[in-house]
């Protein structure tokens, strides 16, 4: 039972009943709601953004960052593996391929440069984790143009070992005729007896003595630009461009097994040995010239002889003998 409340009539000194009017008991009863329901939802809004209260798209969002997080360490670990084999690319491309064929190392300035001063990142700003995004992406943007880079130096080298590879096979290595073939060395490269003058005078190439029908061998990859009896003095004669500057000439053949513009490999039979021309009887006069001077064929037979057979060689070569032509 509700408790009942009086008051003191002073003018007729008697206690009377307070009587509570219904409409204001109403009033009271649904402030009193109103209010209550003002601070639970206060409360709830104050609990909801407490890290206190998860909903379960809360925790489903974490979850979510977590394995991001997880998945950016996983890829930066990657990287530091991938960052370890493009230096050793690097390293092994500056000090070996590149001192290799002559060429200047890429400097590590050129390799790690940045994209200067444009802010490529600022997208990704503003968030929670903003810096962990942004710093693996600028590693991603490094690694990608270090790649790149290498791509493209690598491309380089294989350009340059193409070129190397037709340098050598085109450089005049080895002997228009084989050893077994040969009856001797008649003369070398130098001031040499002319057979029909007597005189002294500069042979240009070397006479290597052999019979008639002889094999002769191209000694470098290249085009014949020559293969007739125009030249005097040197009878049927086949003149082979190497390109890289190196030309080789045979003369005194008995006959042809090429025409002009024909491409030859180091190795293939060109022509036969003979007598043709100005000569004292059948050998293969050779001279090699390297742009445009002619020069020492002896020093270029590294490429089907031993160093003993060189030595022996070099003797006959360097002797003050008559030629041949």
């Amino acid at each position: 039972m509700a408790k009942v409340k009086y008051y003191y009539d002073s003018e007729n000194l008697a206690y009377r009943k307070i009587k509570v009017r219904k409409r204001k008991k109403f009033g009271v009863v649904a402030l009193f709601l109103i209010a209550s329901a003002l601070f639970g939802f206060l409360c709830f809004i104050v609990l909801l953004n407490t890290p206190y209260f998860e909903t379960p798209k809360d925790r489903l969002q974490a979850r979510e960052i977590d394995n991001l997080k997880l998945n950016f360490s996983i890829l930066n670990k990657k990287m530091d593996q991938v960052d370890g084999v493009v230096e050793d690319v690097e390293d092994r491309d500056n000090n070996l391929y590149r001192i290799y064929f002559n060429t200047s190392a890429i400097p590590d300035s050129v390799r790690k440069s940045g994209f200067g001063n444009i802010n490529r990142y600022k997208a990704l700003e503003g968030y929670d984790n903003s810096q962990l995004v942004i710093n693996t992406t600028k590693r991603v943007d490094v690694l990608s143009k270090e790649l790149a880079i290498q791509s493209k130096s690598l491309d380089i080298i294989l350009d340059l070992a193409k070129a190397k590879n037709k340098l050598l096979a085109a450089i005049p290595a080895i002997q228009p005729v084989r050893n077994e073939n040969l009856k001797q060395l008649a003369s070398g490269f130098g001031y040499r007896t002319d057979p029909f003058t007597k005189a002294r005078k500069m042979h240009k190439g070397m006479d290597f003595s052999a019979n008639t029908g002889t094999p002769i061998y191209a000694t470098g990859d290249g085009v014949i630009e020559k293969a007739d009896n125009t030249a005097s003095g040197y009878g049927n004669h086949i003149v082979i461009k190497h390109g890289y500057g190196y030309e080789t000439l045979y003369g005194h053949l008995s006959k042809y097994k090429v025409r002009a513009g024909q491409h030859v490999k180091r190795g293939d039979i060109i022509g036969y040995v003979g007598s043709t021309g100005r000569s004292e009887g059948p050998h293969l006069h050779y001279e090699v010239h390297k742009d445009g001077n002619v020069v020492n064929p002896l020093n270029f037979y590294y490429g089907n002889i031993s160093a003993i057979e060189y030595v022996a060689i070099s003797k006959l070569a360097n002797q003050e003998n008559q030629s041949l032509d």
